[in-house]
């Protein structure tokens, strides 16, 4: 690998999150998340709600909207990370104000639900629930319904990019962009990075093989794309795109390859290589590379949901 000095520096003291002990991996992701929490700031508010979807589920999320705001303003879709089987609102708090602050946006943090337990299709599902709920509450919650854009990280990418696939093949509120960052789109994990990186902090292949297993438990037949974006024939009349990828990341090649793929089809797409970097390393906030990675994200988001007059 070669990592950026700032960056190694933390590796020893990274927590263990690989997924080979699911239920030891998420107490860490849980733990990390509320040590990392930190007081948000008055110029932000914060409700929670549960959108209902189907006849037994509610999906909880946490809206964040800049205080005091008086006209209507973009959305953006927060999907977490966490290969489909752990992860939280939680761990996306800093980075929701942090948006909603300085795009300014209403933040729409995502709690869908995890795999194995309950497997693709239920947390794709979930989030196409959201982003109906958030257009059609847009009045009350104070969004423009045409400017959404939809984010994710890692499995929350793969969702992301999964999101805008559903709602060009079956109607459903406009997605203005897609931000996909390291997004997990490809369960063949069969590129160059997936077979090289087989030992990496915070994310490695076998971690992308078992959180593929988990996530199509039960699956029978030909994967599709809403499962597995990579998968899909047409990447055709989709949302503009920012997609980064990470430089030691199992992941990288299949970013690269949807990003790629985006491009062929005739869409927009701003494609950012982060050197020196791992799988999840952002969360490493104070390091130079995680700045800069956070402001191009941000002036990308601004660009497209903000343009000018």
């Amino acid at each position: 690998m070669h990592l950026d000095p700032e960056l190694a520096a933390a590796v020893p003291a990274l927590p263990d999150l690989h997924i080979h002990d699911l239920d030891g991996a998420r107490a860490r992701m849980a733990e990390l998340a509320a040590k990392a929490a930190q007081p948000i700031s008055d110029a932000v508010t914060t409700t929670d709600h549960e959108v209902p979807h189907g006849e037994d589920v509610r999906v909880p999320v946490r809206v964040f909207r800049p205080a005091g705001a008086a006209a209507a303003l973009p959305a953006v879709l927060l999907l977490h990370g966490g290969g489909f089987v752990m992860g939280s609102i939680d761990s996306l708090t800093a980075q929701a104000a942090d948006l909603c602050e300085h795009l300014p946006a209403v933040v729409v943090a995502v709690d869908y639900r995890w795999a194995p337990e309950r497997p693709y299709p239920a947390a794709v599902r979930d989030c196409e629930a959201v982003l109906d709920w958030t257009a059609s509450q847009s009045a009350s919650l104070g969004v423009d319904a045409e400017r959404i854009a939809v984010h994710g990280m890692s499995a929350g990418g793969g969702l992301a990019a999964a999101l805008t696939l559903l709602v060009r093949d079956h109607g459903g509120p406009p997605v203005r962009f897609q931000v996909l960052d390291a997004p997990e789109v490809d369960d063949r994990v069969e590129t160059h990075s997936a077979r090289v990186f087989q030992e990496t902090p915070l994310w490695n292949h076998s971690d992308a093989v078992l959180s593929w297993r988990h996530y199509l438990r039960g699956w029978n037949g030909e994967v599709p794309a809403y499962a597995a974006p990579a998968r899909a024939h047409d990447l055709s009349r989709l949302p503009p795109a920012y997609v980064s990828v990470y430089e030691n990341d199992p992941l990288r090649d299949e970013g690269l390859a949807y990003a790629s793929g985006l491009l062929r089809a005739g869409v927009s797409v701003e494609l950012h290589l982060f050197p020196g970097t791992f799988h999840r390393s952002a969360v490493l906030t104070g390091a130079a590379v995680s700045r800069r990675q956070a402001g191009e994200t941000l002036d990308a988001l601004r660009r497209a949901l903000h343009p000018p007059a």
